[in-house]
């Protein structure tokens, strides 16, 4: 009898520490609606000089999906739209983005902290691969920073190809 009490006694607690983290990726996903405005840097390439940007964002969040929809213009008015949808099942991210100029990438990750951390499958390769690692950062109650890595085919080194600093705003 003390045996099936201990073993439901355990079950239950699993099953709410499930709940309290659900609640927490839901506060966490939600923390992110809303309009973002920013600058930042890109890379056409690994070893390309870095192009100034600015950035205009507008994400949305249920619980269980974030998305991302913007637009990035950098020199003589050139832009490009960048997105992402990511949808989590417990702690595993999972979804697609669009802003490397390859078409639809595959994404998948966990989140860490204040970051959702993703490994990147491109639809083409990009810098002599297809793959590369994007961050999802919470900066604060209204700050977010995107960050994008790839490694450098000819020196192994991993290199930011991205970096986007957000703030809320219209």
């Amino acid at each position: 009898m003390m045996k099936r009490v201990t073993v439901i006694f355990l079950s239950a607690a699993v099953l709410s520490y499930g709940a309290v983290l659900h609640a927490g990726e839901i506060e966490f996903l939600k923390s992110m609606n809303g309009s973002w405005r920013g600058n930042g840097t890109v890379k056409i390439r690994v070893n390309s000089l870095p192009l100034n940007i600015s950035c205009k964002f507008t994400s949305g969040a249920t619980d269980t999906s974030l998305t991302l929809a913007g637009k990035c213009t950098g020199f003589m008015g050139l832009s490009r739209a960048i997105g992402a949808d990511i949808r989590t099942n417990g702690s595993t991210y999972t979804g697609s983005y669009v802003g490397a100029g390859t078409g639809i990438a595959g994404v998948n990750g966990k989140r860490s902290g204040n970051a959702i951390k993703l490994a990147i499958r491109w639809a083409k390769d990009v810098n002599g691969d297809r793959s590369a690692r994007m961050t999802i950062e919470k900066i604060g109650s209204d700050g977010m920073r995107l960050t994008t890595v790839d490694t450098d085919p000819r020196t192994g080194k991993s290199v930011v190809t991205s970096q986007i600093n957000l703030r809320r705003g219209p």
